[in-house]
């Protein structure tokens, strides 16, 4: 079983720039870390002029675009259902841990980063699998003991806690 953890937030709550810290230190330490990122929008990874474009609004059910640098592999759905994570999970290669990010409402387990400027209300309090939060304000009183409460201004803090989370499902798995 591989190892898979949530980071769940609201727009604006520092997601994006917790995970780009996390995945440099855990490349910089040899760790092989994949993500995946939901998204609500349509997606556009080419110009409509290119090759890859004009060939994938032909009919192609996929296309892929190799470079010596990198490979990216656009398919189509065309009506086809959403694939689920466990579909998604599938596609991807091997690795020490997949980081997922817009997947909230699924039974992973989860980190939450939040603030309160966000002017949304926390998943933590009614979503047992949020096994941490990131937050840059003090822990309030009266959580559940297994809740860890991290300082989102402390990346390095976030970063330990995946690590001990990570080796303690490496032993568990």
């Amino acid at each position: 079983m591989q190892s898979i953890l949530g980071v769940v937030g609201t727009s604006g709550s520092g997601k994006t720039t917790l995970l780009e810290f996390l995945l440099a230190q855990l490349a910089q330490q040899g760790l092989k870390v994949n993500v995946i990122k939901h998204s609500h929008h349509d997606l556009q990874f080419e110009p409509q002029h290119k090759d890859s474009a004009r060939l994938r609004m032909a009919g192609a059910a996929e296309v892929m675009v190799g470079s010596p640098f990198r490979y990216a592999i656009i398919h189509e759905l065309r009506g086809a259902p959403e694939p689920t994570l466990e579909e998604q999970l599938a596609r991807m290669s091997p690795a020490d841990l997949t980081l997922l990010e817009g997947f909230k409402s699924y039974a992973i387990d989860k980190l939450e980063v939040y603030r309160v400027e966000a002017g949304r209300a926390p998943l933590y309090p009614h979503d047992e699998r949020v096994l941490a939060v990131a937050a840059d304000h003090p822990r309030p009183d009266g959580l559940r003991d297994s809740l860890t409460w991290l300082d989102l201004n402390q990346p390095q803090q976030v970063l330990a806690w995946l690590l001990t989370h990570l080796k303690k499902n490496s032993a568990n798995g």
